[in-house]
């Protein structure tokens, strides 16, 4: 489950901030660089932002997330 709402957060904030871009500022494009070099950081770090606040909302890991697999018992 978790994987599912990092994936449509992140997804959602990519089209939010392009769009933004096109209609509002482009510095907007600075929220899209943002987002995807969290993304690279958390490949190589194994750790990740919104997966930690997910986390703490409640949200349970039942498939592999953003940064590290489940552990299946």
């Amino acid at each position: 489950m978790l994987n599912t709402y990092f994936r449509v957060i992140v997804g959602t904030m990519v089209l939010l901030s392009v769009i933004l871009t096109v209609y509002v500022h482009p510095n907007w494009m600075w929220f899209t660089v943002f987002i995807g070099v969290n993304l690279i950081q958390s490949a190589f770090t194994k750790w990740c932002l919104l997966e930690t606040i997910l986390q703490k909302l409640g949200i349970k890991n039942t498939g592999v997330s953003c940064s590290v697999p489940s552990k299946k018992s």
